[in-house]
C-alpha cells in the first residue's frame, strides 16, 4: 500500500501535468483556402464560429480543389468547408480508405451545368436583342450554334468557358465536350481562376453577347442574371466514371453527379474533434440566403472574412440554429 504522502505527490504530480497541459497553446486547425466565392464565404463563416465559439484557431493553406483532397487524406489540412463529395477520383479513393468524411448537407439544392444567358434564346426587346439560337434547349443543339459562340482567337469555332485547370469539374467539362462530339468544334477555354471566369461571363452579358460557360449553385451570377441551363442526359452512374476519369478515352454524356455539398473533414479530426463534427453536421444554409450573400459580397468587393462578418449579423437565427447555446453566445459575443 502506497504512503499518503506517496499518493498526495502523486496526485498534485498529476495536477501539474495536466495544469500545464490546459495551458498549452492549442494547435491550429487547417482549412483548405478554397477559391470559390460560396467555398471562400462558408469557410469564413465556418473559422469564425471554431474560433469564437470553440476557442481553436485556425489557418488557411492553399491549393487546387484535387490537392486539398489529397493534403485532406494526410490530414495535412484538416477541413474543407465546401466539398462537393464523390466528385473526383481523388476523394473517392480516401474516403472508401477511411481517410475522409462528408459531413452534414450545408447548402441544399446545389447545382452545376452549361448555361448560357436567357437572352440568347429568346432574345431582350428592352435592350435591343435579337434571340440568336432560338431552338438551344440542349447540348446536342450546340452543333448548329458554333458561330454563335464564335471564338475571338479561333473563329471557325465556339468558345466554351470551362472551369480553372485544376477543379475537378475542369476534368468533368473537357470529357463532357468528347462525350457530345463537340471537342472539334468547340474550343475548350480553361479561365485562370473562378474569379476570371465570372469577370468573363459578366462582361459578355452586360455587353448583350453570346457566351456558353459551365456554372454552379450557390453563386452570385445565380441571384444577378437571368440564366438558362441545358439539358443533358439524365445522370448516369457508369457515365460519370467515364467523365471523372481524365484518360477516359471514351467518355460517356451524362448530367453531372447530383450535388450534395457537405464539410470534408480528416480521420484524425473526426476522431479529435467530436464537438465540432457535432456542429459540422448541423450546418444548413439556406440556397437562397447564400446567394444573395454571395452577391452582395461581389457587388461591394467585399473580403469573404468581411462577408461572414455581415452574414453572422444579418442571420443570426439561422447559424444559432447549429450550436449548442453556450457556444452561440459566445460565437454572438465575439462578433
Amino acid at each position: 500500500m502506497k504512503s499518503i504522502p506517496t499518493l498526495l505527490a502523486g496526485l498534485l504530480l498529476a495536477l501539474g501535468l495536466a495544469s500545464a497541459t490546459a495551458n498549452e497553446p492549442r494547435k491550429p486547425i487547417h482549412f483548405g483556402d478554397i477559391t470559390w466565392e460560396s467555398g471562400s464565404l462558408t469557410t469564413e463563416i465556418l473559422r469564425l464560429i471554431v474560433e469564437k465559439g470553440y476557442g481553436y484557431p485556425t489557418e488557411t493553406l492553399p491549393g487546387s480543389t484535387v490537392s486539398m483532397e489529397v493534403a485532406l487524406a494526410r490530414n495535412d489540412i484538416q477541413v474543407i468547408a465546401e466539398e462537393w463529395a464523390g466528385r473526383s477520383p481523388a476523394w473517392v479513393k480516401a474516403e472508401q480508405a477511411g481517410q475522409v468524411f462528408a459531413i452534414g448537407d450545408t447548402v441544399k439544392n446545389a447545382d452545376e451545368g452549361w448555361y448560357v444567358p436567357e437572352y440568347v434564346i429568346k432574345g431582350d426587346a428592352a435592350r435591343g436583342i435579337k434571340a440568336l439560337a432560338p431552338q438551344l434547349h440542349a447540348v446536342d443543339d450546340l452543333k448548329q450554334y458554333k458561330d454563335v459562340f464564335k471564338d475571338p482567337e479561333t473563329p471557325d469555332k465556339g468558345r466554351f468557358l470551362n472551369s480553372p485547370s485544376g477543379w475537378t469539374s475542369e476534368i468533368v467539362n473537357s470529357q463532357k465536350l468528347k462525350a457530345y462530339g463537340l471537342d472539334n468544334d468547340y474550343v475548350n477555354f480553361r479561365s485562370g481562376s473562378g474569379a476570371a471566369l465570372d469577370a468573363e461571363i459578366t462582361s459578355a452579358i452586360r455587353r448583350g453577347k453570346p457566351v456558353l460557360f459551365y456554372y454552379w449553385s450557390p453563386t452570385p451570377l445565380m441571384g444577378r442574371f437571368s440564366l438558362v441551363r441545358l439539358e443533358e442526359p439524365p445522370f448516369n452512374e457508369a457515365a460519370w466514371k467515364t467523365l471523372t476519369d481524365a484518360n477516359n478515352p471514351n467518355p460517356q454524356g451524362s448530367r453531372s453527379l447530383p450535388a450534395k455539398l457537405s464539410i470534408g473533414v480528416s480521420a484524425p479530426f473526426r476522431n479529435e474533434y467530436p464537438q465540432l463534427v457535432e456542429f459540422f453536421a448541423k450546418v444548413d444554409i439556406p440556397i437562397d440566403t447564400l446567394n444573395k450573400a454571395l452577391a452582395q459580397m461581389s457587388e461591394k468587393r467585399e473580403s469573404p472574412k468581411d462577408a461572414a462578418l455581415k452574414f453572422m449579423r444579418d442571420h443570426p437565427a439561422t447559424w444559432k440554429a447549429w450550436l449548442p447555446s453556450e457556444v452561440a453566445e459566445r460565437v454572438e459575443a465575439g462578433l
